[in-house]
């Protein structure tokens, strides 16, 4: 049995390390890509390019397309060789950072990553989720290697939208949950083999963090300001969960969000808010799970927004027939869903989706929420 645990060669967080970013970026090279959108670059571009110039650095502007597709980042390969980029920064979210991620490899650069918002552990994986041109989920790859620097700073990530906050505790909550049901039958991991206790422990750690100062954290992002809870939740976030779901397991919760892309109804959701409703599902699924704990979990994903029932979702009404795609999916090969200790066929995952929709209507309605 071979162990495999993976990580990023540094990890930096903190209150204005984006000023920061020159002096590691140096150390990767002289001429770097930027990869980022306009929206990305109206907010910390100034801050950036001063670092960058103060460094001695020359840097290539690339504007982010947008989606996740092979084309785009095959676009950014072809200019970062014609420019002689040796190096690659991927500024924003989890989608431009995956841009940078491919191109490093294509192109054979340095990476860095720089989230500007904590809605995903993008940030320090080995893997891309790739895209189409119409956001619909086409699968992800992975690399042979982790980002070289990860630099996130968290007056940037508490200035951001609290939702893409609470997307990225939903993406993070799963870590735990996935890898403690795949590492019962010690199933191999994007990592590469089996789970170290280190990557266990890293998403037990994550997953406590995410219940204790989950709430906190998030009332504090919502006025803009940086507090000790608000560092943990990043930690978590970012660093605990992206080395929990490389090194530790997927299963079911992703198995769940990934299809949920491709219903027209759910484009607007964020990554972690589908990733929150496959949890539910997974933890009906699973025989093993502890009744009080999927309340608590069910009960926090309510307390900071995150979509816990078909209505949340924008599918009221969904019959199972259109859920059958999600089935499918579960049950087919290379499922996710395969690294339980259980078989899954598709009637046990549209069973546990439907069962995971009332479950979270009835633990709104306990709330005095509206039924949903």
């Amino acid at each position: 049995m071979k162990m495999v645990f993976i990580a990023p060669h540094k990890y930096v967080q903190g209150r204005g390390v984006m000023a920061e970013i020159g002096s590691y970026l140096k150390l990767l090279g002289n001429k770097p890509i930027l990869l980022w959108d306009d929206v990305v670059k109206g907010l910390v571009g100034q801050t950036v390019l001063a670092s960058v110039a103060g460094a001695g650095l020359t840097p290539v502007d690339v504007r982010f397309g947008g989606e996740a597709t092979h084309e785009e980042a095959a676009r950014v390969a072809a200019l970062a060789r014609e420019h002689g980029a040796d190096s690659i920064v991927g500024l924003g979210g989890g989608k431009s950072i995956d841009i940078a991620k491919a191109v490093s490899v294509d192109a054979r650069l340095r990476l860095m990553t720089v989230p500007t918002i904590a809605a995903t552990d993008a940030p320090t994986s080995a893997a891309s989720v790739w895209y189409d041109a119409n956001s619909n989920f086409m699968g992800f790859e992975c690399w042979p290697f982790n980002p070289d620097v990860v630099l996130v700073d968290t007056q940037v990530i508490a200035s951001g939208p609290p939702r893409a906050f609470a997307a990225g505790m939903g993406d993070a909550l799963a870590t735990w949950v996935e890898a403690e049901a795949s590492y019962k039958t010690r199933a191999t991991t994007l990592a590469g083999g089996v789970a170290t206790r280190a990557a266990m422990a890293i998403a037990r750690l994550g997953y406590e963090m995410l219940l204790e100062y989950g709430l906190e954290a998030l009332r504090a992002v919502r006025q803009g300001v940086v507090t000790p809870a608000v560092e943990k939740i990043v930690e978590a976030n970012v660093l605990h969960s992206g080395l929990g779901f490389e090194s530790g397991g997927l299963a079911t919760a992703h198995m769940i969000a990934n299809p949920l892309s491709n219903f027209p109804e759910c484009k607007g959701l964020m990554h972690g808010e589908k990733v929150g409703f496959g949890i539910i599902t997974q933890l009906c699924l699973d025989e093993d799970t502890d009744v009080d704990e999927m309340n608590r979990i069910v009960d926090f994903e309510i307390a900071i927004g995150l979509p816990v029932t078909f209505t949340d979702l924008n599918l009221e009404g969904v019959t199972r027939e259109r859920l059958q795609m999600i089935g499918d999916a579960c049950a087919g090969e290379g499922s996710l869903c395969h690294n339980h200790c259980f078989r899954v066929t598709a009637d046990d995952a549209i069973d546990a989706m439907i069962a995971a929709d009332a479950l979270g209507r009835e633990r709104k309605a306990l709330m005095g929420l509206a039924a949903s």
